[in-house]
């Protein structure tokens, strides 16, 4: 049942300065989102970390009257509106200080089972899709769902495989249930429903398959599973975002080398000499690792960065002085200091990130190299 504080969530969490962090905060200071929303403008001081000009937007009628409009639509649409704060989060995304405060999916998926998140380059080449496939033939007979991202290539493959071998599959969209983004997977997200998955997204129904999205959709796949594999991707590619939030939380990541002249193996290449992710060797060697064959074994250690010497641009150096100025800042503290919202910063903390100039911890925290 859809209750009002699920109407305050909603208006909440549109709030320009409210993130996922901020949003837990408040939570834990008012007990719900609707005292929230109803007291945190004027009793900000209680919130630790919390400014005037962080609550500003608290109490928006405007807000609200979205947030009425997204019930409706998510009603009329069969989408389940799934709340942090009331433990509607599957239990290993809920473990992440920086996980949403709101779900949003169609379709149903068992949270008890073993989940493995596999991703990798839109461009897959038949190295990688002849790994894809081998894997799940070899998997079969095993409990677990794969998770991956409904993109072209290596996504769709692992979702496809996972419907042929009657794999439950979750996909994890970087946009709001109005569209399907490429439109080219409709039917294939059509036919994941139908076989008993699921589709899950953090946006509501106003936003866009905009690009920054994408690598803030890539924190749900690598929190959400114990184990991510990396099969193909370059300098660079949104697999590596991936790969460095599953660091974060402390999840193991595998990935598949590949010629060191083969641009869609130099991504993970690069993983693996950085030890950022362990290398698959055989495909029994992974499974043994997952614990598919009953006997899990620890696999990979996490990661030391290499510095590199490079010349920041404009937004960088903006972002990389902020964090230096205000070691362990928060991502939401972060926007508020700049004046730029959230999900438009994360881009730039991950490229300082693999430049070597910023280091994040967990509850999306960060400090200067």
């Amino acid at each position: 049942m859809i209750t009002e504080e699920y109407l305050y969530a909603i208006a909440l969490r549109e709030c320009s300065l409210i993130g996922d962090i901020n949003f837990q905060k408040l939570i834990k200071s008012f007990g719900s989102a609707e005292e929230a929303w109803k007291k945190a403008k004027k009793d900000y001081s209680k919130t630790d970390g919390l400014g005037r000009k962080t609550v500003a937007d608290i109490g928006n009628i405007d807000y609200l009257k979205f947030a009425e409009k997204e019930i409706q639509f998510c009603e009329k649409n069969n989408i389940r509106i799934k709340l942090r704060h009331l433990q509607g989060l599957p239990s290993l995304l809920n473990e992440c200080d920086d996980a949403p405060a709101i779900l949003y999916q169609k379709g149903n998926f068992d949270d008890s089972l073993q989940k493995l998140s596999i991703v990798g380059t839109r461009n897959m080449t038949s190295y990688g899709k002849q790994f894809i496939e081998d894997f799940f033939e070899a998997s079969q007979s095993c409990k677990y769902i794969s998770v991956s991202g409904l993109a072209l290539g290596v996504d769709k493959e692992v979702h496809e495989q996972s419907l042929q071998y009657k794999i439950p599959t979750i996909a994890v969209l970087a946009h709001g249930f109005h569209t399907l983004y490429p439109s080219k997977n409709k039917k294939l997200s059509e036919r994941i429903l139908q076989e008993g998955g699921s589709l899950i997204t953090e946006f509501n129904s106003s936003r866009k398959p905009d690009r920054e999205n994408f690598i803030q959709r890539n924190r749900i796949i690598a929190g959400i599973s114990p184990s991510t594999i990396v099969v193909e991707t370059g300098f660079g590619g949104g697999s590596i975002s991936t790969a460095s939030f599953a660091n974060d939380y402390n999840r193991e990541i595998f990935a598949l080398p590949g010629k060191i002249t083969d641009p869609h193996s130099q991504g993970c290449n690069h993983l693996i000499f950085q030890n950022k992710a362990a290398a698959i060797s055989t495909i029994k060697d992974l499974m043994d690792s997952l614990g598919f064959n009953l006997s899990k074994e620890k696999t990979g250690e996490l990661f030391p960065y290499s510095e590199t010497e490079v010349q920041l641009t404009d937004t960088q150096a903006s972002v990389y002085q902020t964090i230096k100025a205000h070691p362990q800042v928060s991502l939401d503290d972060l926007a508020e200091k700049i004046s730029v919202p959230s999900y438009k910063i994360l881009p730039t903390i991950l490229e300082l990130e693999l430049l070597g100039k910023v280091k994040s911890f967990s509850g999306r925290q960060f400090v200067a190299i």
